[in-house]
């Protein structure tokens, strides 16, 4: 069996006596891309932090390209690259001038940086705007700029710490492109996101709430996990709808959607009438019960339910 590329046993970090990761034990294989799935809070900035060697954790193991992270943690530098949420680009340099700079931290030939620099621009669209400032650039730009930067020195593991946020749809569709090329030539992804369609684009899912660890595996064997259907209600306010639905016999968990209501209930074919009565009886406007594919979103939603509060009661 070829050995994990990332492999984490245990980790546990706290901050002034809170657990902010409690107990994560997962693996990455060569070539792979592994999201890191949760809101704000749930410990996937502190998680890529301690794997970069920058942030120390309290137990647990973690070895990345078969280096030893909590014991060593200079070690892994020169084979990882991290790309936090605000990677630090000199804006008052240009396109050119940023990536020599990172070339030289890492102490990349002058001939091997120019045809990396070349190929990591095409591939970003980015060669027209070698001479231009980086603070001139656009944000999604600029993101692929810093991922630029964080490649030039050809790592064999990329950690990357919510690129896409306040990215427009095109660049990151562009971005996620650039990641899969990446894959195809062996580099390992670790990529952590708050939005869950893009968490349908990784082999592999951690789900992380507040800390712990929900779920890790594939899209469709967490999609696998839901006990029951999910249903998408249409309507101009789906809080409303939820209110009312609280309580409802067969619903497992409900969640706001855009201009629908999900609810995933147990028993579609009989909870389906059940629904539409209650909501009628409430005078509550919709526009039809349909059954729906479920999406990570809402298993997470689910998952998350299902969760006991922090006096330790379940909802």
């Amino acid at each position: 069996m070829t050995q994990a590329m990332v492999q984490v046993d245990g980790l546990i970090r706290r901050y002034a006596g809170r657990a902010v990761i409690e107990n994560l034990s997962f693996a990455v294989q060569p070539g792979e891309i592994l999201g890191l799935v949760g809101p704000d809070g749930a410990g996937k900035t502190t998680t890529l932090r301690i794997l970069a060697g920058v942030l120390p954790a309290d137990s647990g193991g973690a070895r990345v390209a078969a280096q030893d992270v909590l014991h060593d943690p200079e070690a892994v530098k020169s084979v990882i690259s991290y790309m936090p949420q605000h990677f630090g680009l000199y804006e008052d340099l240009t396109v050119d001038e940023n990536i020599r700079f990172y070339a030289e931290l890492f102490e990349v030939a002058a001939a091997a940086r120019e045809q990396r620099a070349r190929e990591l621009l095409a591939a970003c669209g980015m060669t027209p705007f070698r001479r231009r400032l980086a603070g001139q650039l656009s944000g999604g730009m600029k993101r692929k700029l810093g991922l630029v930067c964080a490649l030039i020195h050809s790592p064999q593991v990329l950690l990357l710490d919510e690129p896409t946020t306040g990215v427009d749809p095109v660049s990151r569709r562009e971005l996620w492109g650039i990641l899969y090329s990446l894959v195809f030539g062996g580099v390992t992804v670790l990529i952590s996101t708050a939005y869950f369609d893009e968490a349908e684009r990784c082999h592999r899912l951690l789900l992380l709430h507040r800390g712990r660890q929900l779920f890790w595996g594939t899209p469709a064997e967490l999609k696998g996990m839901l006990p029951g259907a999910v249903l998408s209600i249409a309507s101009t306010d789906p809080e409303r709808l939820r209110a009312a639905l609280a309580g409802a016999d067969g619903l497992l968990s409900a969640m706001a959607m855009g201009d629908a209501l999900h609810v995933v209930v147990n028993e579609p074919a009989r909870r389906i009438p059940e629904l539409r009565t209650r909501l009628e009886a409430a005078h509550l406007a919709f526009d039809g019960i349909t059954t729906v594919a479920a999406t990570v979103e809402d298993v997470f939603a689910y998952m998350v339910s299902r969760e006991p509060d922090q006096r330790g009661r379940r909802p």
